[in-house]
């Protein structure tokens, strides 16, 4: 017999350290913190969706520590997601049982494209719209939905999801951390 949500929530509370955990079927899966540059971007997808939805009162917008119990009970954690408004009036105090409306996975160092990929599609196969998958490294993302090909964006080329998010644009060169070459004089 595997897991359940209250064992995943026994052992959130005896883990010590800035460990993220998930529930995948019936096995917790531990995850060590993310690299700079991945939170970094991940933290600009969410900060502009954000400042884009919410005035819109669209839904909402979370990071990697908002879990989600999917429809197959699995207990997962995307690092940005979008729900609409009409699916979750209010927030909970714990994880949303339902599958987002939009997830992205930004790809660490330690991370495996395979096993992002996988991620997402597991997502899709619970209801979720559009996964994406970022790519800080390689500067480039990759917009999935069920029964559709992957698209693959790079600079030069806008994010537009009108099925989801109507009006809404992101450039892609606008995720990516700037380099601070030339620093302002100090105070």
């Amino acid at each position: 017999m595997g897991l359940t949500v209250k064992d995943l929530e026994r052992v959130q509370a005896q883990l010590d350290g800035d460990y993220r955990i998930e529930l995948v079927n019936g096995e917790i899966i531990v995850m060590s913190p993310s690299g700079y540059e991945s939170d970094e971007v991940a933290s600009e997808f969410s900060r502009q969706l954000g400042n884009w939805t919410k005035p819109r009162r669209l839904g909402r917008v979370t990071g990697s520590s908002a879990g989600f119990i999917l429809p197959n009970s699995d207990a997962r954690a995307p690092d940005v997601s979008f729900v609409q408004a009409a699916k979750l009036r209010r927030s909970p105090r714990s994880f949303a049982e339902l599958a987002p409306d939009l997830m992205v996975e930004v790809k660490s160092p330690s991370d495996s494209l395979v096993g992002l990929r996988s991620k997402i599609d597991q997502f899709l196969q619970q209801g979720t719209q559009v996964g994406i998958l970022i790519h800080p490294e390689q500067r480039w993302l990759e917009v999935r939905r069920s029964n559709q090909e992957p698209v693959v964006l790079k600079d030069g080329d806008v994010l537009t999801l009108p099925d989801l998010l109507p009006g809404w644009e992101l450039q892609v060169s606008d995720l990516w951390p700037p380099v601070f070459d030339e620093l302002p004089p100090s105070p």
